[in-house]
């Protein structure tokens, strides 16, 4: 073999030897890469990364204690205390708005690609305008009615007439809408927009106040001022004494220690939950849920503006049928956050 050739035959071995590695043809029961022959893992797995939606707050996990937080001798049986852990999450900073939740409706009537859950229309996820006149008799509510969807006056008050198999359309519906987006950029999936939890909403209120009676402490409803602290009805007749006779914008109010508005007044807010009067001592107490598809009635949580201080408080538990929608009650979503629940952005 003459020099020419060793010499060729040389750079087709260097060749072959770095194409081999680079192709892990060197690692034959390794799945496709060299790993010496140690576990590796699979490749090409990084790039996660929990990014806050637009419009939630991280809420950090913790320990507190569910239930009653102050003296309630009515409710007592329904509303032990007991201590639970909750898993770091995100959620809404407000309740979802009217114009929040037209992008829903406005996206499903084009023909958006997410199917509606089993048994719900087009026609149901449209807010009932009706409620407000329907749920208060000989009230003059036919200015609300015609006025409150639809009239950008209101774009940024709480959505109301929403069920809660609509509220959970829309959670659906706002997953696969950021998540296929996500898709179209090469991103990993988002976990799911959800209701909260009862308890998940119970922990989120308090704003890291353990035992406390309102989102801002105890035991007050009104500042140094003078000022209600939240929209609701602090006196029998006397809906105005916080500015306004109905709901309010979100976020007029100040927000709890976690950046949360409005968990207390303007619209109660729907729950994951199925309720039960004995569902505080049957569940779990870490991220506790209850769970019951034949139990009509779904956990509302915070209070109204129509509502007196008592539904107010964070402790105080109550519900509606899921079918059913009034001019009180809204919602907001809830995200699993997915991560180390310390050294993370919590």
């Amino acid at each position: 073999m003459n020099k020419k050739s060793v010499v060729k035959n040389l750079a087709l071995l260097i060749i072959f030897a770095v194409v081999s590695q680079s192709c892990g043809l060197l690692g034959l029961g390794g799945g496709g890469y060299d790993d010496r022959g140690e576990l590796v893992g699979v490749p090409d797995r990084e790039g996660w990364e929990m990014t806050i939606p637009f419009g939630m707050v991280s809420v950090p996990p913790g320990t507190f204690h569910m239930g009653q937080a102050d003296e309630d001798v009515a409710a007592t049986q329904i509303n032990f205390n007991k201590q639970i852990t909750i898993g770091g999450f995100y959620m809404d900073d407000t309740e979802i708005t009217n114009n929040e939740y037209r992008q829903f409706v406005v996206a499903m009537s084009e023909g958006s690609e997410v199917d509606m859950p089993e048994g719900i229309t087009l026609e149901d996820i449209y807010p009932d305008t009706a409620v407000w006149v329907r749920d208060y008799t000989h009230h003059m509510g036919d200015p609300m009615m015609v006025y409150y969807w639809s009239h950008p006056a209101f774009d940024n008050y709480p959505v109301v007439g929403v069920d809660w198999e609509s509220a959970q359309a829309f959670c659906d519906w706002r997953t696969e809408h950021l998540n296929s987006y996500r898709a179209d950029q090469g991103l990993f999936r988002m976990p799911n927009f959800r209701l909260p939890s009862e308890a998940e909403w119970e922990y989120a209120s308090r704003g890291g106040r353990d035992m406390a009676k309102y989102p801002w402490g105890n035991p007050y409803i009104r500042n140094t001022k003078g000022c209600l602290l939240a929209n609701f009805k602090p006196g029998r007749g006397n809906y105005f004494d916080d500015g306004f006779a109905y709901t309010a914008p979100v976020a007029t109010f100040f927000a709890n220690d976690f950046g949360l508005y409005d968990m207390s007044g303007n619209v109660a807010e729907w729950c994951e939950d199925a309720f039960d009067e004995a569902s505080v001592p049957l569940v779990w107490d870490l991220n506790p849920t209850y769970n019951d598809d034949n139990e009509p009635r779904k956990v509302i949580r915070g209070g109204s503006w129509k509502d007196i201080a008592y539904y107010l408080e964070t402790g105080t538990r109550t519900f509606e049928y899921k079918d059913t929608s009034r001019a009180s009650i809204g919602f907001r979503c809830a995200m699993t956050y997915l991560g180390r629940s310390a050294g993370s952005e919590f």
